[in-house]
């Protein structure tokens, strides 16, 4: 019997693919620029499925690589002729307690199939990616995702209290606590899982925080003239001590690719930036916090202040920002997207230094960014089928990570190492740090079959373990 044959055991004939025609949608992640094919993919329906799949693939020593909705930026869900394991069809919802404000849910369920679950109940799942119609919420554990309202509500750490994990031998274990009381003892293993990119193992269930609902919610936005003085204004947003639910900024690139696309939001096209500016909480007080924000955004050259309130205008406004990404799209057939975080007095000269690079390489790079955290996210719309621009591109992209690290930031806030930033890693860490990475990937996965190949580079583990491939 092939493996293939064991597997359609478990989930069924028509849940394991192995014809190339079929398995090329699993090509690719959310970033086009890389391809890998599995071996095959296989779908189980539920939590005993994914674990005797599992185990099977242990029993053969056979790798695999855990895949959500695929939404991801960073090549991290991609299996390079090892078994793709999906697990978009476990999507049920299997509980909602509002009294302890916590959702027990299996990995495939869409992020905000979660809130629209909560609303009931006045509550909502607060990180939100701005993928969060399609992403799951397992991809989201794997990559710690944020989303806009990080700034204030913190990301996927924060919000996910326990999980019941497959180990790649098919061992089960929780992390966390399961029941969301916070009481949870011993070392915070859940915390090494939650952004370990699949390389720990597989979560076949979760248990996340729930948020209440505020009172009030307003929607701001602001533009410049100037991104120099959009940049500066975030800055002092927060040092007024306002702190927003979100603070988002889109330049004029990203806004005519947005005006000019189905989801257009009604941004003025000659800005030279915008800021998004999201403030929430108890009604009363709140007008303090508008009318600062207001008056901070006019005080550093804003042009205009539009102010949201109702529901549905403040929809319009976050429609542009979070599909951004989507609307890239029209400008050419191939897009590469960074994630680098900067301290936020660096923004200024950051943004200077990312124009500078863009026009000395040729290309346009599109920044649309979590400004109120420093979570950069500098775009660049491309043909990878033209060798010239592809090359002058990725030396763009380069430049950017490394002037970030020169600034004192990081190469990832959301989206992840996978494999698009596997050469920056020993830019930012030091052999003995990143082996020490290799070693807790150990405790969960001693023999490396569990999405080989990602966020360390392997040189710097100090011992190889051999493992298959299911070909």
């Amino acid at each position: 019997m092939t493996l293939a044959d064991t597997l359609r055991a478990i989930v069924g004939e028509t849940h394991v693919l192995v014809r190339p025609a079929e398995l090329i949608v699993y090509e690719s992640d959310g970033l086009p620029g890389y391809h890998r094919r599995p071996s095959l993919a296989v779908f189980p329906a539920d939590a005993d499925e994914a674990l005797r799949v599992v185990r099977a693939l242990a029993a053969e020593g056979v790798s695999f690589v855990p895949r959500g909705a695929g939404t991801g930026l960073s090549g991290g869900a991609l299996a390079d002729g090892t078994v793709l394991l999906g697990l978009q069809r476990m999507r049920k919802i299997l509980e909602i307690d509002p009294v302890r404000r916590v959702a027990r849910v299996e990995p495939g369920v869409v992020n905000v199939s979660l809130t629209k679950a909560a609303a009931p109940f006045s509550l909502h799942y607060a990180p939100d990616p701005s993928s969060q119609t399609a992403c799951t919420l397992g991809g989201n554990l794997a990559e710690n995702a944020g989303g806009p309202h990080c700034l204030k509500y913190g990301v996927t750490l924060n919000h996910v209290v326990g999980a019941v994990v497959a180990l790649p031998d098919g061992e089960v274990v929780t992390l966390g606590d399961p029941h969301g009381t916070g009481d949870a003892a011993g070392y915070d293993l859940l915390g090494a899982f939650v952004g370990s990119e699949g390389c720990f193992g597989v979560a076949l269930e979760l248990t996340v925080k729930l948020t209440p609902n505020p009172e009030r919610v307003v929607t701001l936005l602001a533009d410049f003239t100037s991104i120099n003085d959009a940049a500066e204004t975030v800055s002092a947003i927060i040092a007024a001590g306002v702190l927003p639910a979100a603070l988002e900024m889109m330049d004029q690139a990203t806004i005519g690719a947005v005006e000019s696309s189905i989801y257009a939001a009604g941004y003025p096209t000659d800005a030279a930036a915008i800021l998004l500016v999201e403030v929430d909480g108890a009604a009363a007080g709140l007008d303090d916090d508008v009318q600062a924000v207001d008056r901070l955004c006019r005080a550093h050259g804003a042009r205009d202040v539009r102010i949201a309130t109702e529901p549905a205008a403040r929809a319009k406004l976050w429609q542009g920002r979070k599909k951004a990404f989507g609307a890239m799209g029209r400008l050419a057939p191939h897009l590469v997207v960074q994630d680098a975080v900067v301290p936020r007095t660096k923004l200024t000269a950051l943004l200077a230094q990312i124009a500078e690079i863009g026009g000395r390489h040729r290309v346009r790079v599109c920044n649309v960014f979590h400004a109120g955290d420093g979570n950069l996210h500098p775009n660049i719309a491309y043909d990878a089928g033209d060798a010239d621009e592809s090359a002058r591109v990725h030396l763009a992209m380069k430049e950017i990570m490394q002037a970030c690290i020169d600034a004192g930031g990081t190469i990832t806030g959301e989206h992840g190492v996978g494999l698009d930033k596997l050469a920056y890693m020993d830019s930012l860490f030091t052999a003995d740090t990143l082996d020490a990475m290799c070693r807790l990937r150990d405790v969960f996965d001693p023999e490396r079959r569990a999405n080989p190949g990602k966020v360390v580079p392997v040189r710097f583990c100090r011992e190889q373990r051999p493992h298959k491939s299911a070909g």
